[in-house]
């Protein structure tokens, strides 16, 4: 690109004050270079997540080649080994890696006559893959104070889309014309007419993919058509061969232009010589991410080294350029990092004695690198990470891991020679994974024994219990593990695991095997930390969305919090404690300023002093995914933070489409009132860890609410819970549930598999709140149609019917009630919701609205009935009734409900049932 272009034809670009101050880094799909194996075998993907890995396995096919480069077109190409060996090949794994890199393209703007000479005609073009979108309007000569304007209906291209009344967005198609190296570009031509009174036409680049706003140094482009293009000249005649090469042939203009005098402004104007006009051209450099789909593949074999029997490990991946593997091996359950004894491969060195590192070395193609790594006796699994350069490859955040278990399942010595051990669908490698799963959950039953014969005896100890309700969470996590891994080894398998559901001593931990049937876990490690608290914790929501306005919450709550204690809360959720540029503190700009609208940071602190006096622990309302800014940038974007942590663009995700940050690609759902946060920067993630602590310290917060945690990825919150180590956590995972032509649909399970999804993302160490139920209870009671309250298993049908430690119940909070009402439950049902919330597994959330009003007694007595019969997170539902007009169960054969005007009474039997509380369409027994 020829530098002196912008001095000569720059100037006929304004820079006006448009709305469009987005950012230019952004990713998208490009090529996909994929490693397939080259042996014709059973093999299945599990494509509803990127990070799943493939499995195949292989028996008595000839090892021939592992270097597997990927052509242009994705076929896969095999080349000689010189390890070729006849073992057998036991199983490979393939784990698709994703990459970004960024690449450098240009706009092209040129204004020329068309082909007929009558008209002038602008094009706009681009070089970089995307889905571009023209977003352009028109100024008027005549026009003052409005710089966008639709143009003339004669002037929009076919394909066009009306923005409202002010824009037109066209998309860009593919040229004819490629450069000179076969890369394509995509362009649009507008017509314009001489004798149009159009003075300016304003437009910004969009990327259809992925919304990125492409400006000329942070503002519209702006290109004049002033009145000298009613004499029309020949101007260019062809777009130029080569884009690389656009700026060496630019025709001369007529029109001499350069910059205003005045240097600190960037409103430049073209000024004309002779009145007249032969055209230009300009390139403006754009950056844009591309992501890239590249794999590692892992194969295990059998081979004779020696006259002696070893495991041979192969990994292989198309990743470009030079790659180390850093790895280890690990022993029985642990995920530890061992290092093996020799031999290693050459050249590998030891890294801090916890791992070896090896060079991959290249094959004879230019694509892909590979190593071979003979494995020592007694290990159990393979982990390993990859760096290119200094980027660091993992498998969703944690390690890349290969269970050896397999290959040590699926091999048969005792096979007769010769003959080939054909695995088909359901037969071998289904035994393999259930022989292996059985003999977790006979361990789990004979521990289950234990509790039971403990609880024969009237042992009071908690710590037997404890211990072995503590290994039969490591052995669940194991089987939960396992069983993902086999999930993409063979189709057919659902999730049915169904280990027996376990109720012990109110006074032992609880600890339930869950998820229950129809739930999809996708990763749970051997060692689950979860912040769920007792089980037995009931909630309180401690503000609404007016209580700033008195300035003094912290002390109005203070107040409350005896009587609070004296309704049985054991938890209260208070709300967010930093300076805001909203006054309810959902707005957060200086995180360590804890003076707020419901108080001051003294204030706050003797709140939370008083509370634990009372015995009740406190969540804070920590906001995570956005933070509002303290000073703009020089395009006058608001994305630089001050106090003390005074981050920049960096911190913002890149396509965040408001706030031009220079992050990442966010991993979740964008929150359009404020710049979003990139979690994926260290920097960030170690300052909010900070942050969470010092919270923790300074004031005394017991736990977190999350808010907006749809807004990214839970593997972060991992992080924050595991750092900060609340009492208890909840995160506001709010998704939108299934209708059908305005009804609700009875089948909510997607619904509630995206909730749990996220609860699997953080590793089981937070809750969410359990917005299913709260969907389903307003449809049953509005429609009567209590039916709705049994799923097609008889399972209640939220999320509390899949993983009812980790549901936060509700009926209604400051954002669905209160005076926002987006959501307001059905009127004059509210305790029939809290007759099922308060009955039911999971932990119970009542609003505060709720307690301080006519409903405060009932609240209070259907709170003692819950603390009374111990009631807990993980109780035994047994749905009894879900029909028309009426629903009703049992609970821990404690006590009996039912909801809705039907008819119901509980059954008469070994237990004798005692009314203990009725109201409007609800009753509540206790057994005897």
């Amino acid at each position: 690109m020829i530098m002196g272009t912008f001095t000569t034809i720059g100037p006929l670009f304004h820079l006006c004050g448009g709305q469009h101050n987005l950012p230019i880094q952004q990713r998208s799909s490009n090529h996909h270079h994929e490693f397939k194996p080259f042996f014709t075998c059973f093999s299945t993907n599990n494509n509803n997540n990127a990070f799943s890995s493939t499995t195949t396995f292989f028996h008595r096919h000839r090892f021939l080649s592992h270097v597997v480069a990927a052509s242009e077109i994705g076929t896969p190409i095999v080349e000689s080994s010189p390890h070729q060996c006849s073992d057998d090949l036991l199983f490979t794994k393939i784990f698709p890696i994703k990459r970004t890199q960024m690449m450098e393209g240009m706009i092209f703007v040129r204004l020329d006559q068309s082909k007929e000479l009558r008209n002038w005609e602008l094009t706009v073009g681009c070089n970089l893959p995307g889905k571009w979108i023209l977003h352009w309007g028109v100024s008027y000569v005549d026009d003052i104070g409005r710089e966008w304007d639709k143009p003339p209906c004669d002037m929009i291209p076919p394909g066009s889309v009306t923005i409202k009344d002010y824009a037109i967005e066209t998309p860009l198609k593919k040229s004819s014309i490629s450069a000179d190296e076969g890369d394509t570009f995509y362009e649009v031509k507008i017509d314009l007419k001489p004798d149009s009174k159009i003075s300016t036409i304003n437009f910004v680049l969009k990327d259809g993919e992925n919304g990125a706003w492409h400006q000329y140094k942070g503002r519209d482009f702006k290109v004049p058509l002033p009145k000298y293009l009613k004499t029309p000249k020949r101007g260019f005649s062809l777009w130029p061969g080569g884009l690389t090469k656009i700026s060496n042939i630019l025709l001369k203009s007529i029109t001499t232009v350069h910059n205003d005098q005045d240097k600190s402004s960037e409103l430049i104007n073209p000024k004309q010589e002779n009145g007249q006009l032969e055209g230009f051209c300009i390139e403006v450099p754009i950056t844009k991410e591309i992501d890239f789909n590249n794999s590692v593949t892992v194969s295990v074999k059998k081979c004779y080294q020696s006259e002696t029997l070893k495991n041979v490990l192969y990994l292989e991946t198309d990743l470009p350029g030079d790659i180390v593997l850093h790895w280890g091996l690990c022993r029985g359950n642990s995920r530890r990092w061992e290092v093996p004894p020799g031999p290693h491969p050459p050249g590998t060195v030891p890294y801090k004695d916890k791992a070896l590192r090896s060079q991959l070395q290249a094959g004879d193609s230019t694509k892909g690198s590979s190593l071979q790594i003979t494995l020592g006796e007694g290990f159990s699994g393979f982990a390993f990470v990859l760096k290119q350069n200094e980027t660091w490859f993992k498998c969703m955040g944690n390690d890349f891991y290969v269970s050896l278990l397999d290959s040590n399942s699926i091999h048969k010595e005792d096979q007769p020679e010769g003959v080939e051990r054909e695995v088909t669908k359901g037969t071998s490698q289904e035994a393999s994974f259930l022989s292996f799963t059985d003999g977790i959950f006979g361990e789990i039953r004979n521990l289950v024994t234990d509790i039971s014969a403990n609880k024969n005896r009237k042992i009071k100890s908690k710590e037997p219990q404890e211990s072995i309700l503590q290994e039969i969470e490591r052995l669940a996590a194991e089987a939960y593990n396992m069983f993902k891994s086999s999930v993409s080894t063979f189709s057919d398998v659902t999730s049915t695991l169904e280990p027996e559901a376990t109720v012990v001593e109110p006074e032992a931990a609880v600890v339930e095997p869950e998820p229950a049937v129809g739930s999809r876990i996708s990763t749970l490690v051997p060692k689950v930390c979860s912040a769920e608290g007792t089980g037995y914790e009931i909630l309180c929501q401690g503000f609404n969305w007016e209580s700033h306005k008195s300035g003094r919450w912290y002390v109005e709550l203070k107040d409350k919090a005896s009587e609070l204690a004296s309704l049985g809360f054991t938890v209260v959720w208070l709300p967010p404690c930093t300076e805001s540029v909203s006054p309810e503190g959902y707005m957060p700009r200086d995180l360590y300023n804890l003076n707020s609208r419901y108080g001051n940071i003294d204030e706050l602190k003797d709140l939370v002093k008083k509370f634990h006096e009372l015995g009740i622990k406190t969540l804070g309302d920590a906001v995570l995914n956005h933070r509002c800014a303290h000073y703009q940038n020089p395009n006058g974007v608001w994305n630089l933070f001050g106090g003390r942590l005074n981050w920049d663009e960096r911190a913002i995700v890149a396509d965040d489409p408001h706030f031009q940050g220079r992050g990442n690609k966010s991993s979740g759902e964008n929150f359009d009132a404020a710049p979003n946060i990139d979690h994926s920067q260290e920097f960030v993630r170690k300052d909010i860890i900070e942050w969470l602590c010092w919270l923790r310290k300074e004031v005394g917060y017991d736990g977190w609410r999350l808010d907006f945690a749809r807004g990214f990825w839970g593997g972060y919150v991992k992080d924050y819970i595991q750092a900060s180590d609340p009492y208890f956590a909840v995160g506001e995972f709010w998704d939108s549930l299934s209708y059908t032509d305005g009804e609700l649909d009875h089948n909510q399970d997607a619904h509630r598999q995206r909730i749990v999804d996220w609860i699997n993302a953080t590793n089981g160490t937070a809750g969410a709140f359990d917005v299913t139920t709260k969907g389903i209870l307003h449809s049953a009671f509005e429609r009567c149609e209590y039916w709705r309250l049994s799923d097609s298993g008889g399972n209640p049908p939220g999320v509390m019917g899949w993983w009812p430690s980790h549901a936060v119940t509700f009926i209604e909070n400051h954002d669905t009630g209160s005076t926002q009402g987006h959501w307001r439950f059905p009127s004059g049902k509210e305790m029939e919701g809290y007759a099922y919330i308060l009955t039911h597994p999971g932990t119970p959330s009542v609003f505060l609205d709720h307690i301080f009003s006519h409903n405060k007694t009932e609240v209070g007595t259907l709170i003692s009935i819950r603390t009374r019969n111990k009631i807990h997170c993980r109780s035994v539902v047994q749905i009894v009734k879900a029909e028309w007009d009426v629903y009703a169960s049992i609970i821990d054969e404690k006590i009996a409900m039912k909801i809705g005007p039907g008819h119901f009474e509980p059954p008469a039997g070994s237990q004798n049932w005692s009314l203990a509380i009725a109201g409007r369409d609800y009753k509540i027994w206790e057994a005897k």
